[in-house]
Formats: structure tokens, C-alpha cells, sequence
């Protein structure tokens, strides 16, 4: 990692650590956890507020009233508000996508649950994600969020990336094996 997204990472913990634990504190999790779903998808669907959060050319006057615009019109919480208004002033917004996805691992965390990316050929039906996330939960003994994706260029099967750990169960990772199978006898 460098060592830029190393600070960036660094100075987005302590923000998620604090507005996590004063959300905590004032009984307000459920509110927190819609705030940064409200707040990644628009930052997702609007360039303008991407441009806002990392470009350096705004003042903190222009990010502080426009964070303040933002929440409102978004109906974010008061404690997530003073916290992106606090970040403005302190010139720290670039981080705010870094931070967000802290927070969302901070909730998931406190709920025991854990976050798995699954990628497939095909879509999967509502009975094989439920039979995939009953499978995961025994593995990791938490309960199991998928976000699954299609991914048409794999022939067949899926991966699913869990933390740390990855599962690769597609045709073309077991032909890659067999290939190198073969290579090796001979």
C-alpha cells in the first residue's frame, strides 16, 4: 500500500472510529447505517459531489455549505452532518469514500456480520444466494451479506471473496489447474 492511501486509510479510521462510537453511544445505529448508504450512492450517481469531496480547487467555505446543503437535502443524521462538516474544515473530505466503507465494516462488525463478494456467470436466484449464505455462515459462523454480480465472461461457476479469503470455482480457474497438471507430468 502506499503510502499516501496509507495516511488517507489511517485518517478515515479515526473519523469512522469516532462517529462510530457517538452513534453508538446516542442509540443511533440504525440511522448510521441508512446515513451511509444514503451518502455512497449519491456520491456513486452524482460526479458534482465526487468533484466536491476530492478536488482540491474548493474552499472550506464553498465544502463546508455545500456539505451542509448536501446532508440536509439527503436527510442525514446530525452527527453524521457535523462530522462531514468537520471533515470540510479540516480539508479531509478526500476520504470520505474510504470512511464510508470503514463505517459500513464497523456496523457489519457489530451486528456479526460479514460482507461477501460474490461474482458469477449467470445471475443467481434467490435460492441459491440463501443456500450460498447459509454455506458461508457455518464456514465463518456469521451471518453473511452478499453482494453478488454477473460477470458474463466466466464460462461457468463463481467466485466469492470474503474478507481476506477468495473461492474460485470457476471453469476457468479448474482449467487453469488442469493445466498446470499437465505441465508437470510432463
Amino acid at each position: 500500500m502506499s503510502e499516501q492511501a496509507s495516511t488517507s486509510k489511517g485518517i478515515a479510521m479515526r473519523y469512522a472510529s469516532a462517529l462510530f462510537g457517538l452513534a453508538d453511544e446516542q442509540d443511533e445505529m440504525s440511522a448510521l447505517e441508512k446515513n451511509v448508504g444514503v451518502l455512497k450512492q449519491a456520491i456513486d450517481g452524482s460526479a458534482d459531489l465526487s468533484s466536491l469531496i476530492s478536488s482540491p480547487i474548493y474552499s472550506r467555505d464553498q465544502q463546508q455549505s455545500a456539505i451542509n446543503l448536501i446532508a440536509k437535502k439527503l436527510g442525514l443524521s446530525a452527527v453524521m452532518t457535523n462530522t462531514l462538516a468537520l471533515m470540510a474544515e479540516k480539508r479531509r473530505l478526500f476520504v470520505v469514500p474510504i470512511f464510508l466503507s470503514i463505517l459500513e465494516d464497523l456496523i457489519a462488525s457489530s451486528k456479526n456480520e460479514i460482507k461477501a463478494e460474490v461474482v458469477s456467470a449467470k445471475a443467481l436466484s434467490k435460492g441459491q444466494l440463501d443456500k450460498l449464505a447459509k454455506t458461508l455462515k457455518a464456514n465463518f459462523s456469521k451471518d453473511v451479506k452478499i453482494n453478488a454480480t454477473v460477470d458474463q465472461t466466466l464460462i461457468g461457476g463463481m467466485i466469492v471473496k470474503v474478507g481476506s479469503r477468495m473461492i474460485d470455482t470457476t471453469i476457468q480457474a479448474k482449467l487453469n489447474s488442469l493445466q498446470n497438471v499437465m505441465k508437470e507430468v510432463g
